[in-house]
């Protein structure tokens, strides 16, 4: 196992530096599944699920490019970075399950996958408290890398 990059030689967390990498292109995507249940995705109407609180899926959508684009005031050691697009997909996985998939991009010195992490995770999130009247039971799961490219090394899940 290689070493952990957030730690010092004493052992004590911090920021990788990056300022002698080049800036080049680097894009990421995440997915995420999320159970909602075959009674709420009975009632997608044309790729949308509406409740009292509104269009359920562009809310999560919305609220997965937030996320995206605010990684770094959530995860404590993660490099802001100015990011070229962010993507949220929403889609029916069967008759019980979405499946989210999140993509960011950009050009920068180090990498976006917790930038794809993050989006899918919060727009799971948004989905869950947008329909957990009608279904407390819903889960999040699943939540993965599936690639990363651009910088020193690429990665193609299996």
């Amino acid at each position: 196992m290689s070493e952990l990059s957030h730690l010092d030689d004493s052992n004590q967390p911090l920021m990788v530096d990056v300022s002698t990498k080049a800036p080049s292109v680097r894009s990421a995507s995440a997915t995420c599944l999320v159970k909602l249940g075959h009674e709420l995705i009975s009632q997608m109407d044309q790729g949308e699920l509406r409740n009292k609180k509104g269009p359920v899926l562009q809310t999560a959508i919305l609220a997965g490019i937030t996320g995206t684009k605010k990684t770094s005031e959530l995860i404590p050691l993660c490099h802001p970075l100015p990011l070229d697009s962010a993507k949220i997909e929403i889609t029916a996985h069967d008759d019980e399950n979405l499946i989210i998939t999140a993509t960011a991009k950009t050009t920068s010195r180090t990498g976006v996958e917790m930038e794809a992490l993050t989006g899918a995770s919060i727009a799971a999130l948004t989905l869950y408290d947008m329909c957990k009247a009608a279904n407390p039971a819903i889960t999040i799961s699943e939540l993965k890398l599936n690639h990363k490219s651009g910088g020193k090394s690429d990665y193609q899940a299996s």
